[in-house]
């Protein structure tokens, strides 16, 4: 029996339609209940719902042996797992966003406001800029709007949010879509069975 973590919310269960496609469905997981684990003996799967940013750390701790976490996600917290697949849902970007005319010139520190400092911090990094981090949890694009960053870091969709705020992308720094991953000790373990959902998947994309 493989443990699987889902994302909860709407970008998990756009991937557990992809898992039922592939061969291991669960109807269970879509009804509303209490339980916290659906099972599938059949297909040998257990599945859970947690929170996205918690995916990987089930994962790397071994309480999953595989799930699915936003390439976002393993960027910022650089978790100790094997990254299998991109299942090519839940695409987006990272992006610095602003203000055009008040993105500060080389040379100048850059005041960023962002959820994923660590990204912010390699990304800059690799441009050799200095930046002073402010680090939100809430909506950021308020903040180059009152004056507290230059820019912003952050995920961008449709970018009709920042639009609406008269703020443009600046740069994009990295594509970001939802990642199948494995527990390292899993993958030695179950090697099998976790190449066939990731071999699965792979041909129902």
């Amino acid at each position: 029996m493989l443990n699987v973590a889902l994302p909860k919310g709407r970008l998990g269960e756009t991937v557990y339609e992809l898992f039922a496609k592939a061969g291991f469905p669960c109807p269970a997981l879509l009804e509303k209940s209490r339980k916290l684990t659906f099972e599938n003996r059949e297909a040998g799967v257990r599945y859970f719902w947690v929170k996205p940013s918690d995916v990987a750390v089930y994962v790397a701790r071994g309480a999953a042996d595989i799930g699915v976490a936003g390439k976002d996600i393993l960027l910022e917290y650089a978790p100790d797992v094997y990254e299998l697949a991109d299942l090519e849902v839940g695409a987006c970007r990272m992006a610095v966003a602003g203000f055009p005319d008040r993105y500060p010139p080389m040379g100048q520190t850059v005041h960023v406001a962002t959820k994923f400092p660590n990204i912010a911090k390699t990304y800059y990094a690799s441009q050799g800029r200095d930046i002073d981090i402010i680090h939100l949890n809430g909506s950021i694009e308020i903040a180059p709007i009152l004056g507290l960053s230059d820019v912003i870091v952050d995920i961008v969709e449709t970018g009709k949010t920042l639009k609406e705020n008269g703020l443009e992308v600046l740069e994009e720094i990295v594509p970001i879509s939802a990642r199948l991953i494995a527990n390292k000790a899993s993958y030695k373990f179950k090697r099998e069975a976790i190449e066939k959902i990731t071999d699965s998947l792979e041909r129902g994309k």
